[in-house]
């Protein structure tokens, strides 16, 4: 006798779990139809001694995160699969079965047996919103309307590549400036700690009036070198609060809306962030998902919540009677050579066509300037580096050219 775990079917909607004991998995399915239930899979089941010891400590890892290059290869494979006419449940319970990542794997399985169960294909993925997103969704409830399901896929790999692209060049046109601030932050600090404590030795030894400047920048560099840890222990606890006012709400609204200001670098991601969401709209368009069932749907895809904001005005607006054109205008976030392509779009009905459109003008237009950014940030660093020099002269270089004066007399 053995132990089965089995998932049934009782009636047309109610699914149940258990297990049974039985010589053959073939007697267990006779005992499951005798009791009502039409068994819809079975197999042996696992006893907890039985598992080895990887999966005991899997188990003790925290899930593993679903990136986005996985999302994309799923898309990919699951666009074959249903082109090539193999059912949608046959497909999911393949792929769970030779995914990297255990998370998505289990995560398709319980999709699979959402479909056995008889609930729809959005309903199944929709309970798993957070990890395909409300677009995903939402084109996913028009395949399945339309019986075209291989192009939804299609069409979502053909976006979330995209996206991958436009991500990563946002990463691209933060990550040199961070780096130029970091470098600036450091060479101040081993000017602080090490060079002028060095010099204020020298002054000391020869006992001479100093000018303003450099007692301030001596008195700087005593108190630097001496609560250098509590400094430092402070930078963190900073950075700390600032990561959890960030994530409030609020925080990140504020911050969000921040960083769309700054110079040169926030131009470019507004249209960075602009280009995600314009394409994201063109493919719901495209795929047939309304106008407000689709701005709601990919308000969320821009990861500014700035920019979500005036994305679920433009519906409300919408919802109210106006024209896309009006409240496109209202949110005052687009340039007017793109309101001028809506307002053709509007007329024309290829909103969808003049969106794509515009998503391809705004990441040409992006990746220009990440590639010229060195030449922005360059001026910037100069000066940077001038007020350190200048500081320096003033503070330190001009009493060493009176010493060296009163040593030559």
């Amino acid at each position: 006798m053995a132990v089965f775990q089995y998932r049934a079917r009782r009636g047309q909607d109610r699914v149940t779990e258990g297990r049974l004991t039985a010589d053959t998995a073939e007697a267990a399915a006779s005992q499951l139809l005798t009791s009502g239930l039409i068994p819809l899979d079975i197999r042996l089941a696992t006893t907890d001694s039985s598992e080895s010891l990887s999966d005991q400590l899997n188990k003790l890892m925290p899930p593993r995160k679903i990136t986005l290059d996985e999302l994309i290869l799923f898309s990919r494979q699951m666009y074959s699969i249903t082109k090539a006419g193999v059912p949608l449940i046959q497909g999911l319970s393949r792929l769970s079965e030779s995914m990297s990542n255990p998370r998505l794997g289990e995560i398709l399985r319980e999709i699979s047996r959402d479909l056995e169960g008889g609930r729809d294909v959005a309903g199944s993925f929709g309970r798993h919103r957070k990890v395909f997103g409300t677009l995903y969704i939402s084109l996913l409830q028009v395949g399945e309307m339309t019986g075209q399901m291989d192009r939804v896929f299609l069409t979502m790999h053909d976006y979330l590549s995209r996206d991958r692209d436009t991500a990563n060049k946002i990463k691209s046109a933060t990550r040199y400036p961070m780096f130029v601030i970091i470098a600036i932050a450091i060479a101040i600090g081993v000017l602080t700690t090490v060079v002028i404590p060095a010099f204020a030795q020298v002054f000391d030894s020869v006992k001479m009036d100093l000018p303003l400047p450099t007692i301030i920048i001596l008195a700087v560099s005593g108190f630097a070198t001496k609560w250098w840890l509590q400094i430092l222990m402070a930078i963190g606890l900073g950075i700390v609060a600032f990561r959890y006012w960030s994530n409030t709400e609020r925080g990140r609204y504020l911050w969000d809306r921040t960083k769309l200001q700054f110079p040169k670098v926030g131009n470019i991601l507004l249209r960075a962030t602009i280009a995600r969401f314009v394409r994201a709209f063109g493919v719901a368009l495209q795929s047939g998902v309304p106008i407000t069932q689709a701005l709601a749907g990919v308000a969320a895809t821009t990861g500014n919540t700035y920019i979500t904001e005036k994305i679920l005005s433009m519906q409300s607006g919408i919802e109210r009677g106006d024209s896309i054109l009006r409240t496109a205008a209202s949110a005052q976030i687009f340039t007017p050579v793109v309101l001028q392509m809506v307002a053709v779009g509007e007329e024309t009905g290829q909103l969808d066509a003049m969106m794509l459109e515009v998503a391809d003008f705004y990441d040409r237009e992006v990746a220009y300037d990440i590639d010229n950014l060195s030449s922005i940030i360059e001026p910037i660093l100069t000066v940077a580096v001038g007020i350190i020099v200048l500081i320096l002269a003033l503070g330190i270089f001009l009493p060493m050219w009176d010493l060296t004066q009163l040593a030559g007399r």
